[in-house]
């Protein structure tokens, strides 16, 4: 027997379910404040759990980046016979391999430094002349402590830049409380100091090392342009590759007496850190949702309990129990949604001041942010699902019926 059209339930707006689906938040306003109180602090949980730890890792792998993770050293092998230099295009043809970021090199111009012409012949500052390419800086993380290191404007000149150790050697500490700017003597001509360097813990031979430019080399002291040591920046990820191609690209003719230093330890470290960190999120993420599935799905089903008669007035009155579990979800997504949002800006405030408290940089990914507040709702539906079926299970008369 077909039910007339006029005695069937009607079709509910998105509108009027809304409306439903937040009666039992707007009436049972303090229940639904604690109620999403637990969902914010699931919520809050999974932002902090998830922020802090990738605020920690990127501290830690900026550190241990600073190790020189993405570098190489390409030298040759000083005991081969019969004896060979590294080409002088060497370095522009490792400038080329895809990976590389910068390539720059130093050449042993094997010239005596002292601090002026009327040092003795038997004084030795222990101080080594080093031809330097312009982006030798880049190359190899270093800094300038005073003045400005070598450039294309200077290089071409008789100017030096000395490693921080070189300069205490020289008694050259401070450019800037010396006027005019000092001078050196490397080999049989005067050098004029432009910069002073910090240590480079990388790679402490420059820190005793004097550097003069490329073309000063060439033209005071006939340098042929052939590198002694080649610094290598490359992409991380691919710092093995570039490895394999460094021999036969410095020298193509001989690349057995190339010699590229392995990727550093740290790089190793970095990876692990990396994995281990990685598990770590994941883990604690899914607990924190866990929780506050848990706490989404206690409140409904007390929700159900407590409105058995509002119910079974709803069911009488022709509900159909569609109606009845869709306004249970809606009402279950809502209080996830709110409760996931105050979760997230707490656990963003919660994250940067501890963050900033700590010294390391805030990590807040938007991605992983709407990702939780999405989560949160999924979860809120998923667990609030149970609780509307069995609402709309309920007979208007048992539900009418319950105490």
């Amino acid at each position: 027997m077909s039910v007339p059209p006029e005695l069937s339930p009607a079709r509910l707006s998105l509108r009027d379910l809304l409306g439903l689906g937040l009666i039992g938040i707007r009436t049972r306003r303090l229940r639904a404040a604690l109620s999403g109180l637990g969902i914010s602090i699931g919520i809050a949980t999974l932002v902090v759990v998830t922020t802090i730890p990738a605020s920690s890792q990127a501290h830690l792998l900026a550190r241990i980046s600073a190790l020189g993770t993405d570098m190489l050293q390409v030298t040759y092998d000083v005991n081969a016979e019969p004896k060979i230099v590294l080409p002088p295009s060497s370095v522009d043809m490792v400038s080329r391999i895809g990976p590389v970021s910068v390539a720059s090199a130093v050449a042993n111009l094997n010239r005596r430094v002292v601090r002026s012409e009327a040092s003795g012949p038997i004084d030795d500052s222990g101080v080594t002349t080093l031809a330097a390419r312009d982006d030798l800086l880049r190359a190899v993380n270093g800094r300038v402590r005073s003045g400005r290191f070598l450039s294309p404007s200077t290089s071409a000149f008789p100017t030096v830049v000395l490693g921080s150790e070189a300069a205490g050697r020289l008694g050259l500490d401070d450019l800037a409380r010396i006027r005019p700017a000092p001078q050196i003597r490397i080999g049989d001509k005067d050098f004029t100091v432009i910069g002073i360097l910090e240590p480079v813990p990388l790679f402490p031979d420059l820190d005793v090392s004097a550097l003069i430019g490329w073309p000063a080399a060439t033209e005071v002291f006939g340098f042929g342009g052939s590198p002694t040591i080649i610094y290598v920046k490359a992409d991380e990820s691919l710092l093995a590759d570039v490895r394999a191609v460094l021999p036969a690209t410095v020298n193509p003719q001989l690349p057995g007496v190339v010699r590229v230093s392995r990727p550093s330890d740290a790089l190793a470290a970095k990876e692990a850190t990396q994995q281990a960190y990685s598990g770590l999120f994941l883990g604690l993420a899914g607990v924190a949702l866990l929780v506050g599935g848990i706490g989404v799905a206690n409140t409904m089903y007390i929700s159900v309990l407590e409105r058995r008669r509002e119910i079974g007035v709803r069911r009488a009155l022709g509900a159909s129990r569609g109606q009845v579990r869709a306004q249970f979800l809606t009402e279950s997504a809502a209080l996830s949604g709110l409760g996931g949002l105050a979760g997230t800006l707490i656990g963003c405030l919660a994250s940067v001041a501890y963050c900033q408290a700590q010294g390391w940089p805030p990590v807040l990914s938007p991605p992983t942010l709407m990702a939780g507040l999405a989560g949160a709702v999924v979860i809120g539906m998923a667990a609030g699902a149970y609780p509307s079926v069995q609402a709309s299970r309920l007979t208007p008369t048992a539900a009418l019926a319950a105490p």
